[in-house]
């Protein structure tokens, strides 16, 4: 293989890596900073930026390129292996590390973008300009395609955060060792000891890490919980953690709180039972979300039913959901009863394609902090969900905190009225998660007379553990806002404007 060939050839493998670098740490930036759009946005723009700088900075570097190219190669190998593991354990100790984040973006990208000018200059005795340039640059773009192939479909699904990076360092060392060996016989005498301490003390250094990555980066997640970390998993589409501490477990998606033990049926029943109560023998009722199987083991109290769909994107989520120990006791088989079918597909495509129809739905996602989420609190969303009701049927969804985010809360609200829907506002104070809330809707009657017969609901002949006609009462009853910036306008959250995820974000959650 001529040298011009095993040049490309790196590029084409470092293109890999610097792809899949900029989608890890883009990853690490929504799980630990949140906001998808913005962190995305940030990280690779930062990352091309620095790419840029780095091209600056390459013109300074005037001999032994292929020497100085081999070393940018290791301390790429070295700092794309760790990212994962420092972002967690910076997390654990010192809490906000977006200063380390968006550092480890800044220095990937400025080491990536010294490469690209040095192959072009170590290329140039072997091919004219005009060729040079383009097959160098051809390769690093094919080489980026291939990245992101190998993130979407292997390394995220598959490897995880965990690992995929040390895949990245391998490829940077193996670009490096394969670069020494071809070249070795031209290299200067007193070079070679120094390259092969540095192939040894990086070899080593990548494969303890690898070895140790998952104890390591659990290590740093329990952490980040006060409580000891009994299943941390991460999924294509989110990081399941659930923790115990003594008798109490507790569920959170990426670093989140989506449920506790101590009190969950104050949050669960409040979900299911005012939509219930209001229908005369529901048959079936479409779950939205609800992989845990909190809100489908109250749904199964009503001996009218008979089938309950629940679908949930995650097919991990409902997985664990089944099979451990504690949500499985704690939603009582749920998953296991005849009545229930598991669909495992994102929610807004599945309901366009959908055409039956169902006497509730019951929307238990999580908060709509990102504009993903959101789309499942849109209009259109929304219009779906009135289309596949029938002409009596009820829907809710948890709207998150009334108090916290009370903007948010309010276009939850005004966004299902605008899909058609008669809406009622519900809160209640769940003791781990703080005042939460709900939005249900009618497709029929006002709002007095919706108000009035949530008020007059009892459940007699239903078990429950907290829900009953004097928490109506009370889970229907709102004061006056108390900060005066709660009662500006908002607006429709829409798939072309999604704005709920700014009301969100701008909650007061450091009163939280």
């Amino acid at each position: 293989m001529s040298k011009s060939n095993i040049l490309k050839l790196a590029l084409f493998a470092t293109g890999l890596s610097g792809i899949v670098a900029e989608y890890v740490l883009s990853t690490l930036a929504t799980y630990f900073l949140g906001d998808s759009v913005f962190q995305w946005t940030m990280i690779v723009s930062m990352m091309l930026f620095s790419m840029g700088l780095g091209s600056r900075i390459s013109r300074y570097i005037t001999s032994n390129l292929l020497q100085k190219f081999i070393y940018i190669e290791f301390t790429l190998s070295v700092i794309t292996a760790f990212v994962s593991i420092i972002t967690y354990l910076t997390s654990a100790y010192y809490g906000d590390n977006t200063i380390i984040i968006y550092g480890l973006s800044i220095l990937v990208g400025l080491l990536i973008g010294m490469e690209i000018p040095i192959v072009m200059r170590l290329n140039d005795e072997f091919e004219e300009l005009k060729v040079n340039v383009s097959s160098v640059m051809e390769k690093d773009y094919y080489g980026s395609l291939l990245g992101g192939i190998f993130f979407a479909f292997v390394g995220l699904p598959y490897l995880g955060l965990t690992y995929t990076p040390f895949i990245l360092g391998a490829i940077n060392f193996l670009v490096a060792c394969m670069l020494i060996y071809i070249l070795w016989q031209s290299m200067e005498a007193k070079l070679k000891p120094q390259l092969i301490g540095l192939i040894i003390l990086v070899a080593l250094g990548i494969g303890s890490g690898a070895i140790f990555a998952k104890r390591i980066i659990d290590y740093g997640e329990s952490l980040r919980y006060k409580d000891r970390v009994i299943l941390s998993e991460q999924t294509k589409y989110q990081r399941i953690v659930i923790t115990q501490s003594q008798d109490a477990y507790w569920l959170f998606l990426n670093g989140n709180q989506q449920l506790s033990s101590i009190d969950e049926v104050m949050y669960h029943e409040p979900l299911v039972h005012p939509v219930m109560g209001l229908l005369n023998e529901p048959k079936d009722v479409l779950v939205m979300g609800g992989g845990d199987g909190g809100a489908v083991r109250e749904i199964l109290k009503y001996p009218s039913v008979e089938k309950v769909t629940l679908v949930d994107l995650d097919p991990r989520m409902t997985e664990i959901g089944a099979s451990h120990p504690w949500l499985s006791l704690m939603n009582e088989g749920a998953f296991d009863d005849p009545k229930v079918e598991v669909i495992n597909a994102d929610g807004f495509t599945w309901l366009e394609a959908n055409r039956n129809f169902y006497d509730a739905v019951i929307i238990d996602l999580p908060d709509p902090k990102t504009v993903e989420l959101g789309r499942l609190y849109s209009f259109e969303f929304y219009k779906l969900c009135y289309n596949t009701l029938r002409k009596h049927g009820v829907i809710t969804t948890q709207a998150g905190s009334p108090y916290y985010a009370a903007r948010a809360f309010r276009c939850i609200d005004d966004t299902m009225a605008e899909a058609g829907f008669t809406t009622a506002a519900l809160h209640n104070q769940v003791v781990t998660l703080g005042e939460w809330g709900w939005i249900l809707g009618t497709k029929e009657g006002s709002k007095e007379n919706l108000k009035a017969r949530l008020k007059a609901l009892n459940f007699d002949g239903i078990e429950t553990e907290w829900v009953n006609n004097e928490a109506m009462t009370l889970m229907t009853s709102f004061g006056k806002n108390v900060f005066p910036d709660d009662d500006k306008p908002v607006e429709v959250n829409k798939i072309h404007n999604p704005v709920l995820y700014r009301y969100y974000l701008k909650g007061k959650w450091d009163l939280y």
